[in-house]
C-alpha cells in the first residue's frame, strides 16, 4: 500500500492552515484524478476501482447506437437470438449485443459489429461511431481506449422489415 500513498493527496498542518481557496482547489484536482483513473491501478486513499467487461461493453453498445446510420448491433445470429429475447415476457434488450471488450488495469480495446441503415456513407459512420464509443468510455471510466475496431456485417435496407411479414392474401 505503500507505493500506491505517494499518487494519493494528503494534507499535512501547514496544508491545513491554507485559505479555503486553496483547499477548494486541492480538493477538486483530487476528485478529478480518482475519477479520471489513477496511473496506479486506480487506486485511492481508501480501496481500489476495478470495472467490470460488462460495464464498458454497455457503455459502448449505447454509444454506438446513438450515431445517426446505425441499424443495429450484432451479427444476423446474434441479432436474430437478441430479437427472440426481447419478445419474451419480462426480457430486456441486451444494449451490449456485437461489442466484445478487452479491460485491462488502465486500457480497454473494443470490437464493434454494426448494421448499418442503406445509403449512409459507411466509413464516416464508423468513424463517428468510433469517436463516440471512445469519448463516451473514457469519460465514464477513465480507461485509456488503445482501439476500436468496427465490423460492418450488414446493410439494412429500407424494405426489410423484421416485424412485420406480409401476407400474400387479404
Amino acid at each position: 500500500m505503500a507505493a500506491n500513498t505517494s499518487t494519493t493527496v494528503s494534507e499535512t498542518a501547514s496544508e491545513k492552515a491554507q485559505p479555503a481557496v486553496r483547499n477548494e482547489s486541492r480538493s477538486l484536482q483530487k476528485h478529478t484524478t480518482l475519477s479520471a483513473g489513477n496511473p496506479d491501478g486506480q487506486v485511492g486513499e481508501r480501496g481500489k476501482t476495478t470495472i467490470a467487461d460488462g460495464v464498458v461493453e454497455k457503455i459502448a453498445g449505447m454509444a454506438a447506437r446513438e450515431v445517426p446510420g446505425v441499424y443495429a448491433l450484432g451479427g444476423g445470429f446474434a441479432r436474430t437470438l437478441g430479437a427472440v429475447r426481447d419478445r419474451v415476457p419480462g426480457g430486456r434488450p441486451n444494449v451490449a449485443r456485437g461489442v466484445k471488450v478487452e479491460v485491462g488495469e488502465r486500457q480497454t480495446a473494443l470490437d464493434l459489429e454494426i448494421v448499418v441503415e442503406y445509403g449512409v456513407p459507411i466509413p464516416d459512420v464508423a468513424h463517428d461511431v468510433r469517436e463516440n464509443v471512445i469519448v463516451a468510455v473514457e469519460r465514464m471510466t477513465g480507461l485509456e481506449v488503445v482501439e476500436v475496431n468496427i465490423s460492418v456485417g450488414d446493410v439494412h435496407l429500407p424494405d426489410d422489415e423484421d416485424d412485420t411479414v406480409e401476407s400474400r392474401v387479404e
